[in-house]
């Protein structure tokens, strides 16, 4: 199933609880409403671990929040991103709310 693994930072001065309220009140709804929108899940990232060629040893996560969407498509997500109540109602309130993101598009491998 396609998926987007959205990984983020809020902004420095905004505090956590304020932003999970949020997401329960309006986010959560608004993504899973997507038409292409199959599941969404946010995590709160615990903890890294890192290995370059070596043993895995503890890292400093880049990012402290992950959004897993499962999608029809990534065409479709792309087509619900050009909706009105996303381009003005969604997406200028994240962006309040987020310092840095990075969006990757992935699809399962296993189980398939």
């Amino acid at each position: 199933m396609p998926k987007l693994l959205i990984m983020y930072n809020l902004k420095d001065d905004l505090k956590e609880e304020d932003f999970v309220k949020w997401v329960h009140e309006f986010k959560g709804p608004f993504i899973t409403g997507l038409s292409a929108v199959k599941h969404y899940h946010l995590t709160k990232v615990q903890g890294a671990i890192k290995s370059e060629g070596g043993p895995p040893a503890p890292a400093e996560a880049p990012y402290n929040l992950v959004g897993i969407v499962d999608v029809t498509s990534f065409e479709d997500y792309a087509k619900d991103q050009e909706t009105p109540g996303y381009k003005d109602d969604f997406s200028p309130i994240m962006n309040t709310w987020v310092k840095n993101m990075l969006v990757l598009r992935a699809i399962d491998i296993f189980p398939a």
